[in-house]
């Protein structure tokens, strides 16, 4: 048993100039399973209010009720229970950001200083989606809308009526968002089990040596947490199907931390039939009973972990790099100086690396998507209706795509925004397109530079901190270990407290990797510490008697989704 005391940390040496990848930025992926969740959402959200606008003359209000329908976007992964909580919040978020937009609307015209009220907005909800860990599209569609509504010409008498469009909006979108419920109350609990399973599978099938382990073991490890946050949001009082969900996430568990001992073929077996309509499979084993759900039991009572760490640089760069993008813009004579600022929004992610790349995959989808706009401007501006109906293409287009890559889905977004703006009346296209092209590339080079100047230097600390979590957590599990008598509570959640401290762990390496400018990494004890913490991990398994019985049987209990 080491000590949980650190060695000494190396003398601090800097990073040598990091590489500027370009072709793995737009390398596409395997769309979402659930794409076409978003996409129709997004459509039944915008579409009848800006139908019925668009009868009653009054598009020129549609932006306001577009602010409250993009809410249908987001919380498509959480339990419906979960979902109700998130999408109200969202709404919530989304009105406190367009209604101080509009105040400072009504109150000045001076564009540095709704630049500014911008990019302090900006960094406000880039902060808050990271600490509450919102999930895609994140930030970005509540600064979009903030930062254009600062822009719209307003009086103090008009903000009231337009929040009020913007709310009902939002209400429909909330409804929208929770309909399918009625249909599969446990469909997303669902989802996450089946791919905790899948992802188990691939990491069993390398036997925990093979090529590719190292990165098998993490997805499957984030990927099985990413399950228990899900059960666990759903509610304190599980079901007969979500007990059966939780049991087979504890064999993924299993799965990892005995790979020789797992059967790949049984745990895929497994999640086709969750992906499925039927029963929720049983795990067919006398020993997955109500006592390896104990310490499922006991993380309940304690709640979901804490927020993020790391939000502070993050925040900085998106308020910096907003604000400088946007003065750019306005010295350059550019009349939307928000495109510029949203580009630069759009950027930061959890790390310089994985910035770079948004930075590519936003400069390209945008710049593709103003010549299709260019395209189909002809179409927008034959009536209202065709205004309309081209918003909902390139609505459902974008999320069907962006789970791809990100700039594919930007190859639609961006259209989508240039035609908001003509809600108010046809503008010129080749004014629309220069403009949207300058901002994009200053937008871009200006925010980039921003995350350049802003640096991470805590992030060594935090991977420090985490690995003296896992040693102490390590050393947990090993004292109820030589513990005779232990009670298969203090082993069971013994057990999770270990794999989450891992998670946590290479969570917390991967993004300082990715971070420029600070000292070396402690590579070699990260190494140690996961190796260690994974037999740890195994020998609680074999101790609680959970390794899963041979076969590919999948036979069900009568638990209907």
């Amino acid at each position: 048993m080491s000590s949980a005391t650190p060695p000494p940390t190396p003398p601090p040496t800097v990073r040598p100039t990091r590489r500027l990848p370009l072709a793995g930025a737009l390398r596409l992926g395997r769309p979402s399973d659930i794409w076409f969740k978003p996409a129709l959402s997004v459509v039944a959200s915008v579409a009848p209010p800006s139908l019925l606008l668009a009868t009653l003359g009054r598009l020129d209000l549609a932006m306001y009720t577009m602010a409250g329908s993009l809410c249908a976007l987001y919380a498509h992964n959480r339990p419906y229970a979960a979902r109700a909580r998130v999408l109200a919040g969202v709404v919530l978020g989304m009105l406190g950001g367009l209604a101080a937009a509009l105040v400072a609307a009504s109150l000045t015209g001076n564009a540095v200083v709704l630049v500014t009220v911008g990019a302090v907005l900006a960094a406000a909800q880039k902060a808050l989606c990271d600490a509450t860990r919102l999930g895609p599209p994140g930030n970005v569609v509540l600064t979009f809308v903030s930062s254009a509504a600062l822009f719209v010409p307003q009086t103090l008498g008009q903000v009231p009526g337009h929040l009020g469009l913007a709310a009902a909006a939002g209400v429909w979108a909330w409804l929208v968002g929770m309909a399918p419920a009625l249909i599969r109350p446990h469909g997303p609990e669902r989802r996450a089990t089946a791919h905790a399973l899948d992802t188990a599978a691939a990491y069993a099938a390398t036997g925990g040596t093979g090529d590719g382990h190292t990165g098998a073991r993490a997805a499957a490890y984030a990927a099985v947490q990413s399950a228990w946050q899900s059960l666990l949001s759903a509610g304190n009082r599980p079901s007969g199907a979500r007990r059966a969900l939780e049991r087979l996430v504890v064999r993924a568990e299993v799965a990892l931390a005995a790979p020789a001992d797992a059967d790949p073929a049984r745990l895929r077996a497994w999640a086709r039939a969750l992906r499925g309509t039927g029963a929720v499979p049983r795990t067919d084993d006398p020993r997955a009973g109500a006592a390896e759900l104990l310490g499922v039991a006991a993380e309940r009572v304690t709640g979901q972990r804490t927020l993020r760490a790391g939000l502070t640089p993050l925040a900085v760069r998106t308020a910096l790099g907003c604000a400088l993008a946007g003065y750019a813009s306005l010295a350059l004579g550019i009349g939307r100086p928000y495109w510029a600022l949203v580009t630069a929004a759009a950027l930061y992610q959890a790390n310089l690396s994985l910035t770079w790349g948004r930075t590519v995959q936003r400069v390209v989808g945008n710049l593709a998507g103003v010549l299709l706009f260019a395209a189909v401007a002809p179409v927008a501006h034959l009536g209202p209706l065709a205004l309309v109906l081209c918003c909902l293409a390139f609505s459902f287009g974008a999320e069907a795509l962006i789970s791809r890559n990100y700039w594919l889905g930007s190859v639609c977004v961006t259209p989508l925004a240039l035609l908001v703006t003509e809600f108010a009346g046809p503008q010129r296209t080749g004014d629309l397109v220069t403009e949207r092209a300058v901002d994009t590339l200053v937008g871009a080079v200006v925010g980039f530079v921003a995350a350049l100047a802003v640096t991470d230097r805590r992030a060594g600390d935090r991977v420090e901190r985490c690995l003296t979590a896992v040693d102490r957590a390590r050393e947990g599990a090993a004292r109820v270990l030589a513990d005779p008598q232990a009670a298969p509570t203090a082993l069971e959640t013994a057990r999770r407290d270990l794999a989450t401290a891992l998670v946590d762990l290479r969570t917390t390496a991967d993004a300082a990797a990715g971070e420029w400018w600070q000292r070396a990494l402690p590579q070699e004890r990260v190494v140690l510490a996961e190796r260690s913490g994974h037999r740890t991990l195994a020998a609680t398994v074999r101790r609680q008697g959970l390794l899963p019985d041979p076969g590919t049987g999948t036979d069900t209990e009568d638990v209907r989704p």
